[in-house]
């Protein structure tokens, strides 16, 4: 059975979703599409019928490119109002061999939030932070070690059932199922994480296009983490007022125009384009990079000083991402701003090859590794669509049916 999953990133600028293949634990991209939103607004739905039009309409892009209807999916869902809580379980096993298996880890990571997730809370995702087995303590992967009682130290994420609730109902709608659901730092994190990073403690920085979340990790669990109400279209609005662009054009200049250091713009450089009043304007790259470069510099600076005031430990690295950490000499600015190792994200994954992509790729990583851990083999497309994904295209026959499942799968009982 091919390994293969759709991920799906509702954002405020764009919808992207990726369909990827795991295959000997490296992601393939089989498809990826990216359209304009509407009807989100930092993060969150705001008008329920604007927003299903634009994700009903990257559902349809991508079933256009891979010639199958999607019908299950894991979703991005805000972390407004996350909380990070260590909880802890165990049981006895049962089996006549005394051999942890994937069904032990899954139970276990049950007993772990029984009675622990208020009402109006829903729970996002449990991540292990060590077993124990008998007298043995501190172990990352127990499935086929051999003993009596296994135990689990967890950190549980929850979000107000809001944030997850207008994601799954508007899915639902469109006769999508949702199997699993995330946060944007924990996504990003798998998309990027090193040997070396699950060993320290360090942040990653996702610029978004009107929020900026700033996620804290610790040896590779995230702890706590924290959306600060800036990101590119900041950047966006000033160009506009300053230019007296339309937002679009101001979005578009920024994008294949600007740098984000002024000491590496041309003054000679000029672009050329009508302004609000449809006169024909001169921008220097100089003039536009001015601009541009004096944003960037605030949201590093205030996502420096929330990263350090997240914690009282010593940060030792820092990775940034998000669409905005493509913006050319970004680079030179982080190292004039951040004391500590930080970097940009870097993606070598032919088909997402820029930092817009981190999150809905990394969706796909820690959902693979969730069933890894539990000894689970699963994928989103059933054996005929494997094959019509591997056929010439065909017209597809959509059905107006939908399920929705319940708790998105995330322990896979059955």
């Amino acid at each position: 059975m091919k390994k293969i999953y759709t991920s799906i990133d509702i954002g405020s600028d764009s919808i992207k979703i990726l369909v990827a293949e795991i295959f000997r634990d490296s992601l393939n991209v089989l498809a990826q599409t990216e359209v304009k939103s509407k009807g989100i607004k930092k993060g969150v739905i705001v008008d329920a019928n604007e927003s299903l039009i634009s994700i009903k309409e990257a559902i349809n892009s991508i079933e256009g490119k891979l010639g199958v209807k999607i019908d299950k999916v894991i979703a991005l869902i805000p972390s407004y109002n996350a909380d990070y809580d260590i909880v802890s379980g165990s049981l006895t096993i049962t089996n006549e061999e005394k051999k942890v298996t994937g069904n032990d880890i899954t139970r276990v990571l049950q007993t772990c939030i029984y009675n622990k997730i208020t009402e109006n809370r829903e729970l996002v995702t449990l991540i292990p932070i060590d077993f124990s087995l008998d007298d043995n303590k501190s172990i990352k992967y127990p499935k086929g070690l051999v003993g009596n009682k296994l135990g689990v130290k967890a950190m549980m994420v929850t979000t107000p059932k809001k944030n997850v609730y207008s994601i799954i109902s508007i899915m639902q709608s469109l006769g999508v199922e949702v199997i699993d659901i995330n946060i944007s730092g924990i996504a990003d994190y798998n998309e990027f994480r090193t040997k070396e990073t699950d060993k320290k403690v360090g942040a990653i920085i996702n610029i978004g296009a009107e929020t900026t979340t700033i996620s804290l990790f610790n040896k590779g669990i995230i702890v706590k983490s924290e959306v600060l109400q800036i990101g590119g279209k900041n950047i966006d609005n000033d160009i506009s007022y300053v230019f007296k662009l339309e937002k679009n054009d101001s979005k578009k200049i920024k994008e294949n125009f600007s740098v984000a250091h002024k000491r590496f713009s041309q003054v000679n450089e000029v672009y050329e384009m009508l302004n609000v009043n449809k006169d024909l304007i001169k921008i220097t790259q100089y003039d536009l990079s001015q601009v541009v470069m004096s944003r960037v510099m605030e949201i590093l600076k205030l996502s420096k000083k929330q990263t350090y005031l997240l914690t009282n430990k010593e940060i030792q690295y820092i990775i940034i991402t998000g669409g905005t950490s493509e913006l050319p000499g970004i680079t030179y600015l982080i190292s004039e701003e951040f004391g500590v190792e930080t970097r940009i994200g870097n993606i070598d994954t032919v088909g997402v090859r820029n930092n817009k992509y981190s999150t809905v790729s990394g969706l796909v990583r820690c959902f693979y590794d969730k069933l890894k851990l539990r000894g689970k083999e699963y994928s989103m497309f059933t054996f005929d669509k494997q094959e019509d994904i591997s056929s010439p295209k065909k017209i597809l026959n959509f059905s107006n049916e939908s399920v929705l499942g319940k708790v998105f799968g995330y322990f896979f009982d059955s």
